[in-house]
């Protein structure tokens, strides 16, 4: 019966642990994450310098900058590298491109990285309704276990493989607790990159006047 207890014990500690810290930092009780939910990025957040004329929308049809964007906003790529590549494409540039080139970079990097970001939150979502889902299924098994045990005639066997099988199912469940909690770093970490890549156009930029 102890070792029935501790099983359950992990059990209700795995549920309830992300709950408390989402709900301590979020308004939004379906955010399992203990930092901010921001649903979407504005570009002023991430950009200083002059406003970007409307030109720079159409960075998608310039397949140099399209593939700058790309190579840039790769997170296996470090980020001094990425910022190399940004001073190295502004350097080879013609002057008068320089500053309209930029700002599409600028744009390109602030769609493509906030359009990431939030399909990662989706998925954090998605992920985390599927926890509840484990976690009642956890809670019911574990009751199912209880009330297997409490009969007088159970099958030793069959009490002891049910509570093998909650207990792999707890520390699965588990693990799974502590990749959400790296995932949930994963949207801040792309909008500190994107701040990062535009404040390196931004000085680069400086650097040409």
């Amino acid at each position: 019966m102890a070792r029935m207890s501790l099983v359950r014990s992990l059990v209700v500690v795995a549920m309830l642990a992300p709950s408390m810290k989402a709900n301590a930092a979020n308004a939004d009780p379906d955010w399992p994450c203990i930092q901010r939910k921001v649903p979407q990025l504005s570009l002023g957040q991430i950009w200083n310098g002059p406003e970007l004329p409307p030109a720079a929308k159409d960075w998608s049809k310039d397949p140099a900058i399209s593939a700058l964007v790309e190579e840039v906003a790769a997170r296996r790529i470090p980020i001094a590298e990425a910022q190399k590549k940004i001073r190295d494409f502004a350097a080879a540039m013609p002057a008068e491109q320089l500053a309209p080139k930029m700002a599409m970079l600028v744009q390109g990097m602030f769609d493509h990285m906030d359009a990431e970001r939030s399909h990662v939150m989706s998925g954090i979502s998605r992920y985390a309704h599927k926890q509840l889902q484990m976690a009642a299924e956890l809670r019911k098994e574990a009751s199912g276990v209880d009330a297997l045990q409490a009969k007088p005639d159970a099958d030793p066997d069959d009490v002891e493989r049910r509570t093998e099988q909650l207990k792999f199912a707890t520390r699965i469940f588990n693990e799974r607790v502590q990749s959400l909690t790296y995932v949930c770093d994963v949207p801040t970490i792309i909008e500190q990159r994107l701040y990062q890549l535009s404040k390196t156009v931004s000085e680069t930029l400086a650097a040409k006047k």
